[in-house]
């Protein structure tokens, strides 16, 4: 399906979104990270979600920018932080030489991707909005089943096995 963002004094975008689709949830997913402690977002890995320039989600952001006060809703990654995402996503801007960061990013939690949908002014934004919100539940529901070794005899196993793989690799 193809649905029209738009955002408030901006233009319209045109992004093809197919709801509840789990492939869209493992893709949105893939552009959370674990920073300062929190999942967030980046500006740009939503932009490209709504299919609008990083520019003008972040000028939506900054003419309602009292929605999204306090680093529980937004803020501002520092040079170190946005050069770790680097890693995982080229999309930093670099100035000329390539060694500084033009534009640090922003990351939104996931209160502040909430708040998107009442500065996004469309049903798709709202829609968007409700994967992405999917996403970062089954990204909570997931850690909450992982199953870590949690009892002695689980440590004690473990040992056991490691204890075992290095007589086997001095056999070697």
């Amino acid at each position: 399906a193809i649905f029209f963002v738009s955002l408030k004094n901006s233009c319209n975008f045109a992004i093809k979104i197919e709801p509840n689709s789990m492939n869209d949830i493992q893709t949105i997913q893939n552009r959370i990270y674990e920073i300062r402690g929190q999942r967030v977002m980046l500006d740009r890995d939503l932009a490209a979600i709504y299919g609008v320039e990083t520019k003008a989600l972040n000028q939506s952001v900054k003419r309602n920018i009292k929605r999204f006060e306090g680093d529980d809703f937004m803020f501002r990654l520092t040079k170190d932080e946005a050069l770790s995402t680097h890693s995982r996503s080229q999309n930093v801007t670099l100035n000329r030489r390539g060694s500084n960061i033009k534009y640090l990013p922003y990351a939104f939690t996931e209160l502040g991707v909430a708040m998107l949908s009442s500065v996004l002014k469309s049903e798709t934004a709202i829609n968007v909005n409700r994967e992405i919100m999917r996403a970062f539940v089954e990204f909570r529901h997931m850690a909450a089943t992982l199953s870590l070794p949690n009892t002695n005899a689980d440590v004690a196993q473990l040992r056991k096995d490691f204890e075992d793989l290095k007589l086997d690799i001095e056999d070697i």
